[in-house]
């Protein structure tokens, strides 16, 4: 709890620095697009929210080495390191809005390969049918592991959309690996993601509800390397806990961002990586909150952007519950999967034709 208390303290007062620095430089920090397919802030908004998540990070690793934990101090030290290129070039694109989403995934699969090389993390077993004669081949399972890594990352950068979405989703993805690292009895794991986990919500407070400061591609796409790595690392440590335990837990931004390629290139005819509008919280903040509807109030306009992310933390929640209840169990996590392929396929469909059910509108 005290590593904990200490990357949320670090992370709130380094956040808290940049919100109040704004001013300074927010002609490089800040999103100054506010009429883009995905954009809901009023205001420009500094978008480099992954700096205090990284100072919570280095504060809580210099404490654990300080406190005599070196095995965990050690893990995140590596961890820091190898997604240092995933960072960095998120960062560089949140301040000079020059780095292609290419080059993005790009720094980001370094990122991972580095993690291969450094620390092993590598896909072995996946309990899916022709992805295990893959990961049978060393050079297989490192190429695994790099596409997961980037496109897990790309996935969370992807539902950061909404003030509080992405950052909660990651904190309870990383409590499930905590949990379960605690039940296989992986003590460095289980105290490196609750580190994770302080430092993330040291961040949110000043995301949400007010949208204060947004998480930025640095932000996104490190965290999407951090949580993977980890579930990688979870799963190479500990054989007895199933490989799809991650990919339930996970399957949120997962699948939808491959909902929204299938969407993108089968439906709209349309390249796989163009922004739109109609990924799924977008149509939750349009057709179920029907709150504030056509008001210009920059005070009512962010609190229907912040009342947008708790219906898509429900549905995340629906997928990390089962994958922490059933952590061990292929079948049952495989089913579960299935069911939230389906019951968000079902959803989607149901807002686009304005056919959901009365209880989930929000009306004032």
């Amino acid at each position: 709890m005290l590593f904990f208390l200490c990357a949320f303290g670090a992370s709130a007062i380094v956040t808290l620095l940049v919100v109040r620095s704004a001013r300074t430089h927010s002609r490089f920090s800040a999103d100054h697009d506010l009429s883009g397919p995905q954009k809901f802030h009023t205001s420009p908004v500094p978008r480099v929210g992954g700096l205090g998540i990284v100072a919570g990070l280095l504060a809580a690793t210099g404490a654990l080495w300080w406190a005599g934990v070196h095995e965990p101090a050690e893990l995140a030290i590596w961890l820091l390191l190898c997604g240092a290129p995933a960072f960095a070039a998120g960062l560089i694109e949140d301040l000079t809005k020059r780095v292609s989403p290419r080059r993005r995934l790009a720094a980001t699969a370094l990122s991972a390969l580095l993690a291969v090389l450094l620390l092993q993390a590598t896909i072995t077993r996946t309990d899916l049918w022709g992805l295990d004669w893959i990961a049978a081949f060393p050079l297989g399972a490192a190429l695994l592991a790099v596409f997961v890594v980037s496109g897990i990352a790309n996935a969370i950068n992807i539902i950061d959309g909404f003030n509080g979405l992405a950052s909660m989703c990651v904190v309870m993805m990383l409590l499930a690996i905590s949990y379960v690292a605690a039940q296989v009895g992986d003590t460095s794991l289980q105290v490196v993601a609750v580190v994770g986990a302080g430092a993330t919500l040291g961040f949110f407070i000043w995301n949400y509800p007010a949208g204060l400061i947004f998480l930025g591609d640095g932000g996104a796409y490190f965290l999407g390397f951090f949580m993977a790595e980890l579930s990688i690392l979870l799963l190479q440590r500990n054989p007895q806990v199933s490989p799809l335990f991650p990919l339930l837990m996970a399957i949120y931004p997962v699948f939808e961002t491959l909902f929204s390629m299938y969407r993108r290139k089968l439906v709209q005819g349309r390249a796989v990586g163009a922004p739109d509008g109609v990924h799924l919280h977008s149509l939750v903040y349009r057709r179920l909150l029907r709150w504030a509807v056509g008001s210009r109030d920059a005070k009512l306009l962010t609190r229907r952007n912040s009342m947008t992310s708790p219906y898509l933390w429900m549905l995340c929640m629906m997928a990390v519950l089962p994958a922490v209840l059933f952590w061990d169990d292929s079948r049952v996590l495989g089913a579960f999967i299935v069911v939230f392929a389906l019951s968000y396929t079902v959803l989607y469909g149901m807002i686009v034709r304005f056919r959901v059910p009365r209880w989930l509108i929000f009306r004032r």
